[in-house]
């Protein structure tokens, strides 16, 4: 019986790994809408697979390999054969070359997540994680294809954002997980008024809203890093003070 359960969390990680190829061929035939939106419904696989993985006391090492090689092809392959399909073939060799990087990076990303999974990474990820990559990108493109959005550097503008994305996967710019707000038994009542906000927005205009909080998720790594930077360096002419020490001491504990 124990057996049989391993099924439920792989076949749903089998079905991320069906919406990135869709994807794939989407972005092939120049259905752009539809391609994006598959990267998008692969993140509730994606979210989906661990959590019945950890309730249902299923987790295993094949699990965890799938699950990387579902990740790799639908939020790394599949948003950079849409991002190149659509505007970046227009490019040259910087077009094809960014997307390239993208998902090198998310090859090397997930690679890493797999060897410090079971220690550096439990509450938080170093460098941006792979599907997050992968909606920011995704949620751009549709944004600019529901509300008709074009500009003369539009194109740069994404070739920035891949290459900017691809970097940051590999980087060790820290971001937080959900895991770190459930590990929390009782929340202030503000999460649940968040919450209840997203719903109505993600319902008002679902693209929009994930876009600017995928943006907004990706701003608050950098600023958090830039603090890190700033509370680490010591005062100018002079030696680390106590304090700082201290406080350095408290960010490597975190």
């Amino acid at each position: 019986m124990r057996k049989g359960i391993y099924i439920l969390p792989n076949s749903i990680t089998l079905c991320g790994m069906t919406l990135g190829f869709y994807s794939i061929l989407a972005s092939l035939k120049g259905d752009f809408v539809y391609a994006a939106w598959a990267i998008l419904f692969a993140n509730i696989s994606d979210a989906l697979d661990g959590w019945v993985a950890r309730i249902t006391n299923t987790t295993s090492k094949f699990g965890v390999q799938l699950d990387s090689l579902s990740d790799l092809l639908a939020f790394g392959v599949a948003p950079a054969i849409l991002v190149f399909s659509w505007g970046l073939h227009e490019l040259g060799r910087g077009g094809w070359a960014a997307p390239l990087l993208l998902v090198l990076c998310a090859a090397l990303r997930l690679a890493r997540f797999n060897v410090q999974s079971d220690s550096a990474e439990s509450r938080c990820f170093t460098g941006m994680p792979t599907p997050s990559s992968a909606t920011i990108l995704t949620s751009g493109i549709l944004v600019c294809l529901e509300d008709k959005i074009s500009f003369p550097g539009l194109r740069y503008f994404f070739l920035g954002l891949t290459i900017l994305l691809g970097l940051l996967m590999v980087s060790t710019v820290r971001y937080h997980s959900l895991k770190e707000v459930t590990a929390i038994k009782k929340k202030p009542f503000w999460v649940l008024v968040v919450v209840v906000l997203i719903v109505f927005l993600i319902q008002l205009s679902p693209h929009r809203t994930i876009f600017i909080a995928s943006f907004l998720y990706l701003v608050s790594g950098l600023i958090e890093a830039v603090f890190r930077v700033r509370r680490k360096r010591p005062p100018a002419g002079g030696k680390p003070t106590l304090g700082a020490v201290q406080a350095t001491m408290r960010a490597d504990k975190a």
